[in-house]
């Protein structure tokens, strides 16, 4: 007769009931239920490994499949009755297991430990969402290159110092936003290959003296390989940290982009509409427009940082190996999980639907003296040295500040008076087309450019 008691199994050891405040204080169920599948699957590979190497029967395996079947319906259906007396989830499922098909359920525990158990969930879990995160970061790029290819000639203003500096298509700009969802894909991709080693066969820290073969349950559960030390396999927790570093990165890359999203959908720049579904109004202005959900997710990128700097602290002074302190790394990761794929996914579905206002675009590059530099560049490739080009466009456009006039608006006279070098051909490179359609090279805001580099992208994202 066992001497496990029936309502926690781990507690035959102990000579006095857990206290109520401890128990409730310690069990981490109410959050890591929601690895609950992911338990599941690494316990089902678990005991063909088990069956494999004589300690289950074909019978014990069979049992197991069916009970796992039916706690993962429960499971799915909001049936399952999660206890705190169990403490964990996988916990939980071991006692229902229990319930259903007996001394087989007691079995399955053989040759691991909840240290390498939830180990391997969170990668499971983990690696599941990085793969969400990639679809919603190839919806959003596709957007994105919808968006470009519409406005690959819609002239704009660039900005240094948010003050205009020269022109750009908008087209141009939003292939800038593409870039850098590209890195933050390539930096998710590149953490999926360490999320994905098998820590499960470590046991407790040491290993066990069980014949495991842990590459056929690295195989089957779709592992690259299992994990090479049994002290670092529980312990470690770089991968979670590595995906909340990509993640508070990609948070980083939203927040930029929101903040030119507020910015030009303001009565100030009003560059661009943003839908209706995607803003609300005021509860006592009722001619408020306000860009909500691109102010939501700068705000929620702060969040996602916090979390990373959570990790960072939790790991900080950890000895070898597994110890309780590691409870604590779930709550940031689920959070960061769920911030980032619906911030992706809010972005995925707005932008397609954002309207660029191209007059305002085209009339405020205009205001701002945006091609003083062609206008330099102009003078130097007639031979003049670049400082003294520097200082003849300097006097131009103090010109044009006195006179409220471009410098596409002053006379051949007036130029002239500054530099004898300029001709009639200089109004080919001061209009606002003729400067965006001069940067032809890789990388610049010719119109034909960005098309040929949007081309790329999609053959990128497919790839």
């Amino acid at each position: 007769m066992s001497n496990v008691n029936s309502e926690k199994l781990s507690s035959a050891r102990f000579a006095e009931a857990t206290d109520a405040f401890v128990e409730e204080f310690t069990a981490s169920v109410g959050f890591d239920q929601r690895m609950a599948l992911q338990d599941i699957q690494g316990s089902l590979a678990h005991a063909t490994m088990l069956h494999k190497i004589g300690i289950l029967t074909e019978q014990e395996l069979a049992d197991i499949r069916s009970g796992l079947a039916q706690i993962r319906g429960e499971i799915e259906r909001g049936e399952f009755v999660w206890s705190i007396k169990q403490e964990d989830v996988h916990m939980n499922i071991e006692a229902r297991l229990t319930d259903l098909i007996g001394i087989a359920g007691k079995k399955l525990h053989t040759g691991r430990s909840r240290n390498d158990q939830v180990a391997t969930d969170i990668r499971l879990y983990l690696r599941d969402e990085v793969d969400v995160i990639l679809g919603q970061l190839r919806r959003l790029q596709t957007a994105l290159l919808d968006l470009a290819e519409r406005e690959a000639a819609t002239i704009m203003p660039g900005f240094t110092h948010l003050q205009v500096a020269q022109p750009v298509t908008f087209g141009h700009h939003l292939m800038a936003w593409f870039e850098m969802l590209s890195r933050d894909a390539e930096r998710f991709q590149d953490c999926r290959k360490r999320i994905n080693v098998m820590p499960l066969g470590a046991a407790a820290l040491a290993g066990t003296s069980y014949p495991l073969d842990r590459f056929l349950t690295a195989e089957l559960l779709g592992f690259s390989r299992p994990s090479n030390n049994s002290l670092d396999s529980v312990s470690d927790r770089d991968f979670a940290i590595e995906f909340t570093a990509a993640a508070s990165l990609v948070m980083l890359h939203l927040s930029r982009f929101s903040e030119e999203l507020v910015l030009w959908a303001s009565a100030q720049f009003d560059f661009i509409d943003i839908p209706d579904a995607f803003c609300t109004g005021s509860s006592i202005m009722p001619q408020k427009k306000n860009p909500d959900v691109p102010e939501l997710v700068r705000g929620k990128s702060g969040r996602v940082a916090g979390h990373l700097m959570a990790l960072l602290m939790l790991m900080k002074s950890q000895p070898l190996a597994y110890n309780k302190d590691n409870q604590e790394d779930k709550e940031p990761l689920f959070d960061t999980v769920d911030t980032v794929v619906n911030s992706l996914r809010a972005f995925a579905d707005m932008m397609p639907r954002v309207q660029a206002k191209r007059e305002n675009m085209y009339q405020s590059a205009k205001r701002g003296f945006a091609t003083a530099t062609d206008l330099a560049d102009y003078l130097v490739r007639k031979g003049m040295a670049f400082r003294d080009a520097h200082e003849v466009v300097g006097l131009a456009v103090r010109l044009g500040l006195r006179t409220g006039r471009d410098l596409s608006e002053l006379t051949l006279t007036e130029l002239q008076s500054f530099s004898a070098t300029i001709a009639e051909d200089v109004f080919d490179i001061l209009g606002l087309e003729g400067s965006v359609a001069l940067r032809k090279h890789i990388g610049g805001t010719a119109p034909e450019t960005v098309r040929q580099a949007i081309c790329d992208a999609r053959r990128q994202i497919l790839s």
